[in-house]
């Protein structure tokens, strides 16, 4: 079953949040006790931001204030009143926590009340995930919806200089991450910046494979125990999303009858500056440009998409189209969709 090309819906508007200074690799490289150049060698990513205060271990910014922030301006982007949402979907894979919802947060600290609000697990592949639920709840009926992203780095990065002394598969997590949140409002006519969705591809295909991706979550009765929070197959990654990152291109193009010269903006996966240069060697290069934001904000997981559709829109022409891609190493999930203005 291919890409989903049913529904037609439109991006009204997107927003951002990024909390605090951006942090480049020689300040986190001093925090952590690792070199300013191994950061930039093995990662490529140049600065990112956080919520909370590297010195201290302080949280300034949570991830319901991120995606409170990001989606109130999406909201006015669009010119819609808490009273014109219907529904609000968010994916995280670092909740504030498990109960009450950080979705159910966010509504409240927006307004937006009696109305469904859904809070979606997931790793890089969340914002299509949310983008293919919106659609579905759009042809509902719901009427405009608020899509959301994000994902904080709190409970996994270690803020003592002890982190050199971590395995290199480890130790490459303490650096590849940041924080924030994206938004972006969904609606059932091109009002606003009028961005067709013209197809989404949201399918695991990890059956009988191992994870890429461990993220763990402790409480009260395993709180000390030796296993890792957040553990990484990076050879995997490595060796198998450049790989599936130019199929999932290849299917969405084929399921909307595109050519790749069709194309004129790619938003390609952003695990890190190195690998997003790796995974864009091997695709067609697209008519105008790429649109990537991971050597500034570092991974910030569920929110890179939408901090990617918040560069694009401003560029996107009438007629223009552009192809996301996003691979979630978690368990193999591909995803992507494909966007056309009107």
């Amino acid at each position: 079953m291919g890409p989903s090309t049913a529904a037609t819906a439109y991006i009204a508007a997107t927003g951002t949040a990024l909390p605090g200074d951006p942090v480049d690799n020689a300040t986190l490289g001093k925090a952590l006790g690792v070199s300013e150049e191994w950061i930039d060698l093995f990662v490529g990513t140049r600065s990112r931001h956080f919520g909370w205060d590297l010195a201290t271990g302080e949280v300034r910014s949570t991830l319901a204030d991120l995606c409170a922030e990001a989606g109130a301006q999406a909201m006015d982007a669009a010119g819609l009143e808490p009273s014109d949402i219907g529904f609000v979907v968010l994916a995280t894979a670092t909740p504030d926590a498990l109960l009450p919802t950080t979705a159910t947060v966010v509504a409240d600290m927006l307004g937006l009340d009696h109305l469904p609000v859904l809070q979606l697990q997931s790793g890089c592949s969340g914002a299509v995930q949310a983008l293919d639920v919106g659609r579905a709840m759009l042809t509902a009926g719901r009427g405009a919806g608020l899509l959301l992203g994000g994902d904080v780095t709190n409970r996994f990065i270690a803020r003592r200089g002890n982190a050199a002394r971590l395995p290199s598969e480890e130790l490459v997590n303490q650096v590849l991450f940041g924080d924030g949140a994206g938004a972006a409002v969904l609606a059932a006519d091109p009002a606003a910046e009028g961005v067709a969705v013209r197809g989404v591809l949201n399918r695991c295909t990890g059956q009988g494979r191992a994870p890429g991706q461990f993220l763990d979550w402790y409480g009260v009765s395993d709180r000390h125990t030796e296993r890792r929070l957040l553990a990484e197959d990076y050879k995997a990654i490595e060796e198998h999303v450049p790989v599936i990152s130019g199929e999932i291109l290849w299917e969405l193009l084929g399921s909307l009858g595109w050519s790749a010269s069709d194309v004129d903006y790619l938003l390609p996966p952003q695990l890190s500056g190195r690998m997003t240069a790796r995974i864009t060697e091997r695709l067609p290069a697209p008519a105008v440009g790429e649109v990537s934001c991971v050597t500034e904000t570092g991974n910030t997981g569920n929110a890179l998409p939408f901090l990617q559709l918040d560069l694009l829109l401003p560029r996107l022409e009438a007629g223009q189209r552009a192809l996301a891609v996003t691979v979630e190493s978690s368990k193999w999930i591909r995803a992507g969709f494909a966007l056309e203005k009107v």
